[in-house]
């Protein structure tokens, strides 16, 4: 199947199709957002496909084409690290990690920090939006979000700025939160990233609970597959790829060793790998879908190992400080 012009096209599905080649039996498209892995996998041969998105808008779009496909697709609301509550096995899931092109274009989701709309940054319908978050949060539980999620370097300063100027007024609209933080950084030169783009990816990620959500997802995965099923996870930025990799390392038996820490009891792998190293895109991916410059595709194969828990500081999940603080 190749890549058509289309005004979705998934990341990376020609690599998983053909990596997990023949396509059948019943998968979990655990991020559904516009439906594209869901349409190719039914279309390359799956009997069955469940889609799951937090997102109640995404299946409002899909009603043109979702029928098409009968009983073969079922759509569910949901988080994807519920996935193992949808079925008792699952022949493939696969998880496309992050906030879709699709949200960051629609400017009343709060999103992007391009276009005015309300600071929202929510992917479902409920919880804490992002203007709650900046306009009651002490300063220093806002700080420790922009530095572990987002990796900003003058999350203190902008934590700052933030609490002194919401004394004044509350934050409601994306574009009032990005000037202020434009008046902490330094102006980006030309290539260079928005001075509020690691801030923005901080409390989309902290909104959502994203990476709780990643470790709970590959977890439930882990439930459902049978054995010799599929697990093939897309990840766009290096944080839920490393994620991502210490899992599949450390349940395929393959996480680097200490010669100098003691010995501990080997235990059945539940994956095996064919391919140590994350899948990029090819050249004509990358010409077709410049979205997938940053993608890495990572997969493994089901064993019949009994499922583990999941532990989150080990697979390198940034954690927030422990304070006493709102």
């Amino acid at each position: 199947m190749l890549l058509t012009a289309a005004p979705h096209i998934p990341v990376l599905i020609n690599s998983l199709i053909a990596a997990a080649a023949p396509i059948r039996g019943h998968w979990i498209d655990g991020t559904f957002g516009a439906g594209g892995y869901s349409k190719y996998l039914l279309n390359a041969g799956a009997d069955r496909v469940i889609g799951i998105d937090r997102d109640p808008n995404v299946f409002a779009m899909a009603e043109t084409w979702a029928a098409d496909f009968g009983d073969r697709l079922k759509l569910v609301q949901d988080t994807f690290s519920n996935l193992d509550k949808m079925t008792e096995h699952a022949d493939g899931v696969v998880l496309d990690i992050g906030v879709s092109s699709m949200q960051i274009d629609q400017a009343d989701r709060g999103f992007s920090f391009q276009k005015d709309g309300p600071l929202d940054m929510r992917m479902g319908d409920s919880g804490m939006t992002a203007a709650e978050l900046v306009n009651t949060a002490s300063e220093e539980k806002i700080a420790d979000i922009l530095y572990n999620y987002g990796e900003e370097r003058a999350s203190r300063r902008i934590s700052k700025k933030i609490v002194s100027r919401r004394e004044e007024a509350p934050f409601e609209r994306t574009l009032d939160l990005v000037s202020v933080i434009e008046r902490c950084l330094p102006r980006s030169k030309p290539g260079q990233s928005h001075p509020a783009t690691r801030s923005f990816q901080a409390l989309r990620i902290a909104v959502n609970g994203e990476y709780d959500q990643l470790v709970e997802g590959l977890a439930a995965a882990e439930r459902v597959l049978h054995p010799g099923g599929i697990l093939a996870v897309v990840t766009f930025h290096s944080v839920e790829d490393r994620i991502v990799k210490r899992f599949f390392q450390a349940r395929s038996g393959t996480q680097a060793g200490n010669r100098y820490a003691p010995l501990v009891e080997e235990v059945p792998a539940q994956f095996t790998m064919q391919n140590r190293k994350a899948i990029k895109a090819s050249p004509e991916e990358l010409e077709a879908n410049p979205r997938s410059r940053s993608a890495k595709l990572r997969m493994g194969w089901r064993t019949d190992a009994a499922a583990m828990p999941v532990d989150a500081k080990t697979l390198g999940v940034p954690q927030l400080p422990y304070r006493r603080l709102s």
